[in-house]
């Protein structure tokens, strides 16, 4: 399985998101630190739901880390999370 959709389907099932966008943005980065030949080391999400409402962007971004796990999150140079409730 990919990392996009383990990243995917975590969220998922996490969150039971309005919006899920899970972009792999490596071929952006070619030549700089991190990058993987093959991709899946750059990440952007977007991210919706009512979950989050309420919550300060750091726990909203703390919350999305321990859906992902640090297994994961480990594999991953980038993550640029935009998170609303």
């Amino acid at each position: 399985m990919s990392r996009t959709e383990e990243i995917r389907i975590a969220l998922e099932s996490a969150f039971q998101p309005e919006r899920l966008e899970v972009v792999d943005e490596s071929e952006r980065h070619r030549g700089h630190a991190g990058y993987q030949e093959g991709g899946e080391s750059h990440f952007r999400v977007v991210i919706r739901a009512p979950a989050f409402a309420g919550q300060s962007r750091l726990a909203r971004h703390r919350a999305v880390h321990r859906a992902l796990g640090a297994d994961l999150v480990g594999r991953i140079h980038a993550l640029a999370l935009d998170i609303d409730g």
